[in-house]
């Protein structure tokens, strides 16, 4: 009977989880996946049944922005009422650590893909590069890439893509850049560090600074470092740690950590075709 009571006792504790926190994502599987893993860690240690039509409760969780599969970083996540912030990590700035390749594009703008160009890099100086960020800080107009997140007539522009058929870009949409500097430049590799706000994505970057440079560029290694006010060093728990009571513990100091935050006004987000993903 102990053992029951035990469980018991973390189901309820789990159901009543309630607010916002950060997992580290690894490399390799979807934000969704991640997502979908962590959640299936918290019912096994609840003891909670997920087969057949046992689930009497749902157990909500959602995520605050998509990372790439091959991105790691903060991955913010969403639970119980914490689901209904979500909005706010996706108009919010987040912060990248981008390694970008010069000389090679890939279909998808990352080390995923299929190269699609090769071009010579070796005219491109360090002076070059850095006079170039410069037109992309600020407000600026940005493709999204075609290998996305995003949706058209409510199917994955990456679903579509994988199964051939023909997708067009997005429109160009405004894009806010609070700052990019220029970390390291060891050709053809290149270090950037990027703050900027929703809707922004880092592969379209790398592969604009490519063109504008007379060659191409695609993302090698790409980690996000801050979404909101939880940061990777500080805040994303590791997967050892995807545990009740760490959850617990995490969300009471993210909580005090929220307030803190300055209100931003826009509670949606900029961009309709991105929104907080919930799984029940």
């Amino acid at each position: 009977e102990a053992g029951g009571a035990a469980l018991g006792r973390a189901a309820d504790k789990l159901f009543s989880l309630s607010g916002l926190f950060a997992v580290r994502k690894p490399k390799g599987p979807t934000s969704a996946a991640v997502l979908n893993l962590l959640k299936e860690r918290l019912l096994a240690e609840a003891g909670v049944q997920t087969n057949g039509n046992k689930r009497n409760q749902v157990l909500k969780i959602g995520h605050g922005g998509t990372l790439d599969s091959a991105a790691t970083g903060v991955l913010v996540v969403g639970i119980g009422k914490g689901t209904k912030m979500l909005g706010t990590m996706l108009a919010g700035s987040k912060k990248y650590t981008a390694i970008g390749m010069l000389g090679k594009a890939t279909d998808t703008l990352d080390a995923t893909g299929k190269v699609t160009e090769e071009k010579p890099y070796d005219q491109v100086t360090k002076g070059d590069l850095e006079n170039v960020l410069q037109k992309f800080t600020g407000d600026i107009m940005q493709v999204p890439p075609l290998y996305s997140a995003l949706k058209k007539d409510g199917e994955r522009l990456s679903t579509l893509m994988k199964r051939g058929e023909a997708v067009e870009a997005k429109p160009a949409r405004l894009v806010k850049v609070y700052s990019l500097s220029l970390q390291q430049f060891q050709p053809p590799l290149f270090t950037l560090d990027v703050e900027c706000g929703g809707g922004f994505y880092v592969r379209s970057l790398v592969n604009d600074i490519g063109k504008e440079l007379s060659t191409c560029a695609t993302v090698q290694e790409l980690t996000r470092t801050k979404q909101g006010p939880f940061t990777l060093e500080e805040h994303a728990l590791q997967e050892d740690k995807w545990t009740i009571d760490e959850i617990a513990r995490s969300l009471e100091h993210c909580t005090a950590l929220l307030l803190g935050e300055p209100a931003r006004k826009k509670l949606k987000t900029e961009h309709p075709g991105e929104t907080a993903v919930i799984c029940e």
